[in-house]
Formats: structure tokens, C-alpha cells, sequence
């Protein structure tokens, strides 16, 4: 049972969000939040495993609740949910810790594999948010890996997770996802495991003695 909280500053939209999931067996909606403060909030009391976030909310809008959010202990997944795509609101929003991030126009059955995804760890991007990030990352590729890049890059080969990385380096997840996206675009691969044969085929990393 996926646990979700809804946050959106429409009641209207509140109650169409909800009244989907609760169709679905494999959903639970545990709350409904108007603004970013009452997220956050309610993540504390209730515990959700999603959060579906809308972005511009009086108050606290939803980027700083996420990053409020990826602060906290527990490992709550923000999956944005908004009308808009440009760079000024898609970068902003990964960067402050959302795991993925669809728009409002998004079909309901994708919606709800988003959702799912999003429970399982998974990044999920609309397309257009995807464009504008391999566009960043893109634009980065052509310096060298800077020294934190390396760190994360040794840490992978030995097998650590994202979040194991994360901790060893006193940094969160988000970061640790966004110096891997840098990395693959300066090494010019698609997936953790070509960027350490890419960077051992480099001389970026060398095999520990045993």
C-alpha cells in the first residue's frame, strides 16, 4: 500500500487527485495539504510515502517545501505535479530534492505508474523536464570531473548506493543524483555502470589492491 499526501493549493484539484487514488487498491491518501507549511507538517504527523506537489502555493511555495522535505528523516519521495516546465521551475525543484517531476496535462495511467515509480525510488520526468536537464548536463560535459565528482565516482565503483553515498559524504540524495547526472554527461554514458568503465578506461579511478 503506497501512502500519499496531495498538495495543492485547489481544493478542486485536491479532490480529483483523491477521489483517483482512491480507486485504485494499492493507493492509501492519508492527507491533503493547501501549502507548503502544511506539508510539511503533515509529512511529520503522517508519514506518507509520496508526496504529490504542486509548485506555486501561497505561503511556502512547493520547491522550498521539498527541500523542508529532503531534509527530514525518513526518506519521503516528492513527486512535482505542476503546469509548468521551464527551466526556472524544473531545475529549481530537482535540485531541491524532488525524486520526479510531471505535468497536470499527464495522462491518468501514466500519472499513476508515476506515482509508483516515484514510491520505488525511480526518477520520473515529463519529457520536456527531461530535455531540460540533459540540455544542463549537456553544457557541463565539456569540463573535467570536478573533486567531489570523483568522490561520489569511487564510492559508486565500490558498490555504494545513493544513499550510502549520500551519508558517507554528509550530503543528500538529491546532490548525490545531480553530481551523477554531471558525471554521465562529462563522460558521455547513460548509466552508473558505464561511467566507472569509463572512468577506469580514463585513469579517473584505479583499481584498489587487494
Amino acid at each position: 500500500m503506497i501512502k500519499l499526501l496531495i498538495v495543492d493549493d485547489h481544493p478542486v484539484v485536491r479532490d480529483g487527485l483523491s477521489s483517483m487514488f482512491a480507486r485504485e487498491p494499492d493507493f492509501e491518501v492519508v492527507g491533503e495539504a493547501g501549502d507548503g507549511a502544511e506539508a510539511v507538517r503533515l509529512v511529520e504527523a503522517l508519514r506518507p510515502d509520496v508526496v504529490l506537489m504542486d509548485l506555486r502555493m501561497p505561503g511556502m511555495d512547493g520547491v522550498s517545501a521539498t527541500r523542508e522535505l529532503a531534509g527530514l528523516a525518513g526518506g519521503v519521495r516528492v513527486l512535482v505535479l505542476t503546469t509548468y516546465d521551464t527551466d526556472s521551475h524544473v531545475l529549481p525543484a530537482i535540485e531541491a530534492g524532488a525524486t520526479g517531476y510531471l505535468l497536470k496535462d499527464a495522462p491518468r495511467d501514466e500519472l499513476l505508474r508515476a506515482v509508483r515509480a516515484t514510491a520505488r525510488g525511480e526518477a520520473v520526468l515529463a519529457p520536456s523536464a527531461a530535455a531540460l536537464l540533459m540540455s544542463r548536463v549537456r553544457s557541463s560535459a565539456a569540463g573535467p570531473l570536478s573533486q567531489r565528482e570523483l568522490e561520489v565516482l569511487q564510492l559508486v565503483a565500490g558498490g555504494a548506493t545513493n544513499r550510502e553515498t549520500a551519508a558517507k559524504l554528509f550530503v543528500t540524495e538529491a546532490t548525490v543524483k545531480s553530481h551523477l547526472l554531471n558525471i554521465y554527461g562529462k563522460l558521455g554514458v547513460g548509466d552508473r555502470a558505464a561511467a566507472v568503465t569509463e572512468a577506469f578506461n580514463r585513469g579517473l579511478l584505479v583499481p584498489r589492491k587487494h
